[in-house]
């Protein structure tokens, strides 16, 4: 009886020592820069997405806990901070026929219904036990709706004991790990990828996948999941070489908004007209940019009231963002205009209208580094601004062609380093 006691007291003891190294991180851990996304104390680091507090989660047993209150739309928890290029682990554990996920670069907006037609998604569930057929890119370890796992490495533990995840992306390198194997690899923003968001689930999500930063998502799928050990390790940018944004032959790389004329002349350069509908138009990046140093030239052939807009996002045929005035003599060309609803955020000095050059070719440049952005019109600086809340957003490079009609303008030597 005693000894039974004793191996009891110990086992107990052993228990509690487990759950006490859950959520900590090890010496190793701290000097490798690891950091904890949960502490298995309280949810401070998290928030509902396109939301405030945490509901619907709960920490038991020093684990983060879904309680299944959540849905298609509704439910997900993220970080409060961004990450950009990471190696992050995690466990986690499912219920009976449970779904869930483990999403990154997250963005949101009043734009985004949910956090998964933003970022990618590691898939979680319980292929087993779900009721309903599942397709394979929907089955725990794909990139889902994207990439397949190799199934041949692929391990996954019984329902009720716990499953080990870990996700590397590093600088558009992407890995996804389960249970010590590495079950697949892709390069994000390839042609490859980009063909299979544009023919698949997301061909009509225009922003799935774009960011290059964003939040750390958990999912609520309807049943209850449980996740602990969520570390994550920052990985560092790689420096990237100035690229040309137009190649002076197609528009490759851009996508036309709107029904205005948008198209490559015999010259070479890039012609945005005013078409029959005579309303706003728009030709945005394939891809998104966050801090950059941009230079280009524009000629007001017709008008002229037009725009460069950054950290853009696309909702039908209409581009949001901050736009970079370029405009008609007397109309502020260089200034910063936010179609959020703010309206003008910066105008240029009178005595700085009569450096753009109507009806020749003009050089703009824009520098944009977290929440401080400076354009140049033909080597002048013309404004200098920091705003909180460019500095929170990431989106495309568009140009904008203005409503109203009798618009032509032309570009050329788009060149963009990012920073």
């Amino acid at each position: 009886m005693k000894k039974t006691l004793i191996v009891l007291f110990f086992g107990s003891m052993l228990l509690s020592a487990c759950s006490q190294r859950a959520n900590v991180l090890t010496e190793q851990e701290k000097a490798q820069g690891w950091e904890l996304l949960f502490n298995g104390d309280n949810l401070d680091n998290w928030k509902m997405y396109n939301g405030g507090d945490v509901t619907g989660w709960i920490i038991k047993d020093n684990c983060i806990v879904a309680l299944g209150e959540g849905g298609d739309i509704g439910g997900d928890i993220i970080t409060k901070k961004q990450y950009d290029n990471f190696e992050v682990k995690f466990e986690w554990k499912a219920s009976k026929g449970g779904n869930s996920g483990f999403m990154y670069h997250v963005i949101e907006g009043k734009n985004y219904s949910a956090p998964y037609v933003t970022g990618p998604e590691y898939q979680l569930i319980d292929e087993k036990g779900y009721q309903g057929k599942l397709e394979d890119w929907q089955k725990t370890g794909c990139d889902y709706a994207m990439y397949l796992p190799d199934n041949s490495k692929k391990q996954v533990k019984e329902v009720g004991k716990w499953n080990h995840s870990r996700i590397i992306f590093d600088n558009g390198h992407v890995e996804y790990w389960l249970n010590g194997q590495k079950l697949l690899e892709f390069e994000a923003w390839t042609p490859d990828w980009f063909s299979r968001k544009n023919k698949g689930k997301w061909k009509d999500e225009p922003e799935y996948g774009l960011s290059p930063i964003g939040h750390i998502c958990l999912q609520d799928h309807g049943a209850e999941f449980s996740f602990k050990n969520l570390k994550i390790k920052n990985l560092s940018s790689k420096d990237k070489p100035i690229v040309s944004l137009f190649n002076g032959k197609d528009l490759a790389g851009w996508q036309i908004y709107g029904t205005e004329k948008w198209y490559v002349d015999k010259d070479g350069y890039l012609v945005c007209e005013s078409g029959k509908d005579k309303k706003y138009g728009y030709l945005g990046t394939d891809k998104y940019y966050k801090d950059f140093d941009l230079s280009l030239e524009f000629k007001q052939e017709a008008n002229g009231n037009s725009g460069v807009f950054i950290r853009s996002t696309v909702k039908g045929r209409t581009v949001a963002g901050w736009q970079v005035e370029v405009a008609p003599k007397g109309h502020d060309t260089g200034g910063i205009y936010e179609s959020y609803g703010r309206g003008w955020l910066v105008q240029i000095p009178e005595e700085k209208e009569n450096i753009l050059k109507e009806g020749e070719w003009n050089t703009m440049r824009i520098k944009i580094v977290g929440d401080n952005i400076t354009t140049w019109l033909n080597g002048t600086q013309m404004v200098n601004l920091k705003d909180e809340k460019i500095g929170k957003a990431v989106g495309r490079i568009a140009l904008q062609i203005h409503a109203g009609g009798g618009i032509k303008v032309l570009w050329r030597n788009l060149k963009l380093k990012e920073l």
